[in-house]
């Protein structure tokens, strides 16, 4: 069954095929050098031979003899044979030859076209003569009047040329051999490198693998982001794109500079330790670890989860357990009322009966408080009393302002108010001491916009913390036994919501001689707003 080639061997067998072809390119490029470099100095050479015979004196002056070749054709054959040339032809100016290395040919005409050199020119290149194909020079030979009396043709046979480019072959050979070799065994070395590099997988399995891991990454419930060994982002999630309102841009840019200052913080940390933190208006949890491959740091993960609706729930399940509570004492006081009432009746004492009941006061009623009649809004109105008897559970008087007044219109600014009476009522509850008060204002005014106020007779916040008291994380409350980043969220989140409607939150002292938080929210929110975030009971400040 045949069997897919592994990466591996396609990696060196690719190598060792463009290793192979680059060096035969070059072999041929360097033999043809080498060849032309042979020539070119045999050229040279036949240049020199030729000009020195022409202008020998000897050979000069022979012309003028009456046998001119029983002089030249010594001369010619002993520089022949000194220079290592295949001839040396010397002819009058009718082409006639005075000398040849076989002597049978002289005074015979020459074999090739003696016109270039007897027209004072120098001719250079191959042509086929009576000793075979050669590579030949041929100069004018000049008389004392300088006027041309002959020729002179020197030249090499080319198998003489080939024979030594042959002779040059085997070392170049060897050379590019060695080449082979240490190239074959780079593209083993580059092949197994890259193999271990990815992991011994082939490519199909690494297709499969990121195709995998995409899918698990975007399909799960939790927010997951990246980040390399410098602190850019390298991956990023759907979930995490959400929760920390990551765009598209994110991926490639430093953590610090496309998310939520406390988060970034969380990712640098990589301590693995899960802590609260606020993304925009959305409570997180967040827990980052270290990127450890083979042993060494890569870079870090971050792992995030929405808890803003768990924040609520366990915000609003805390307050109805109040409320539960506040009805159960309230039930036991009536009955208690009621158990006075029917004992003075039992015993004829009707007129006391009447008194008792005329002293009742409408004190313990949920509804009986008359400063929200300003406040016609369902669910302001809803976490206020909620928040009363609350506090009347604690011995804290939480009174609302008469001057209060909010009606139902815009739908997120009720969501708005609702987060922000919410934590600022339990920053205070937790504040102040046994028979505390606090004291809320609600002012919608005439531009829609809404003036709210919390004061409360605790400890108050330091002048110099007046404006860090809005961060992040600063609490003046001690961390709940293990708990990890629970504190300073509420107040945080308060500022963040003012912060996306473009208003102003100010914490000064209060005349009941403890905090006072003074908000003007702006109608109209923002727009692209993030998502609801918890709502009354978040943990406080």
């Amino acid at each position: 069954m045949f069997r897919t080639v592994s990466l591996r061997s396609q990696l060196l067998l690719l190598q060792v095929v463009i290793m192979l072809l680059v060096i035969g390119v070059v072999g041929v490029v360097a033999a043809s050098l080498q060849a032309e470099s042979i020539r070119e100095a045999h050229r040279q050479r036949m240049v020199g031979v030729a000009g020195s015979v022409a202008r020998l004196p000897s050979v000069v002056d022979a012309y003028d003899g009456a046998d001119p070749a029983r002089a030249i054709q010594p001369i010619a054959e002993l520089i022949r044979q000194a220079t290592n040339v295949t001839y040396v032809v010397v002819t009058d100016a009718e082409g006639l030859r005075y000398s040849h290395p076989v002597p049978e040919r002289i005074g015979e005409r020459v074999s090739t076209d003696p016109s270039v050199p007897l027209s004072g020119e120098t001719f250079v290149g191959t042509e086929t003569g009576t000793l075979g194909s050669s590579w030949r020079v041929k100069v004018p030979v000049r008389g004392a009047q300088d006027e041309i009396i002959g020729s002179v043709s020197v030249g090499i046979l080319e198998s003489e040329i080939t024979d030594d480019l042959m002779e040059s072959l085997p070392a170049l050979a060897a050379w590019l051999a060695v080449a082979a070799v240490v190239g074959g065994a780079g593209a083993f070395y580059v092949s197994r490198l890259v193999w271990q590099r990815i992991h011994r997988q082939e490519p199909e399995q690494i297709a499969e693998l990121l195709t995998a891991r995409d899918a698990m990454l975007h399909s799960i419930g939790e927010g997951v982001v990246a980040t390399d060994a410098a602190g850019r982002v390298t991956l990023v999630n759907d979930e995490a794109s959400r929760l920390l309102d990551l765009g598209q841009g994110a991926v490639g840019r430093p953590a610090g500079e496309v998310m939520d200052a406390s988060v970034a913080r969380v990712l640098e940390g990589t301590h693995g330790t899960a802590e609260l933190v606020l993304s925009g208006e959305r409570v997180l949890v967040a827990k980052a670890t270290a990127g450890v491959v083979g042993g060494r740091t890569v870079g870090g993960m971050l792992i995030v989860r929405d808890h803003t609706e768990l924040h609520r729930v366990l915000g609003d399940l805390s307050g109805e357990r109040d409320v539960t509570q506040a009805l159960r004492a309230q039930a036991h006081e009536y009955a208690n009322r009621m158990h006075v009432i029917s004992g003075l009746l039992e015993t004829g004492q009707a007129g006391r009966a009447v008194d008792f009941i005329g002293r009742m006061d409408a004190g313990g009623a949920l509804w009986g408080n008359s400063a929200l009649a300003g406040i016609t809004d369902p669910e302001v109105t809803a976490l206020l009393l909620a928040k009363t008897v609350i506090g009347r559970e604690k011995d804290i008087e939480v009174a609302v302002d008469p001057e209060s007044a909010y009606a139902p219109g815009d739908a997120r600014m009720t969501s708005d108010l609702v987060t922000i009476l919410g934590n600022l009522v339990d920053n205070a509850l937790e504040a102040v001491g046994h028979d505390g008060r606090i004291e809320v204002l609600v002012a919608a005014e005439e531009d829609g916009s809404v003036v709210v106020e919390v004061h409360d007779d605790g400890p108050g916040v330091p002048a110099e913390r007046s404006a860090a008291v809005w961060d992040l994380g600063v609490s003046g409350k001690p961390d709940r036994p293990g708990a990890s980043g629970g504190r300073g969220i509420g107040l945080a989140l308060v500022r963040r919501v003012v912060d996306r409607r473009h208003g102003t939150a100010v914490a000064t002292r209060s005349d009941l001689g403890g905090a006072c938080f003074t908000l003007h929210l702006p109608a109209g929110a923002r727009s692209g707003a993030p998502a609801r975030a918890a709502a009354g009971g978040g943990d406080p400040a």
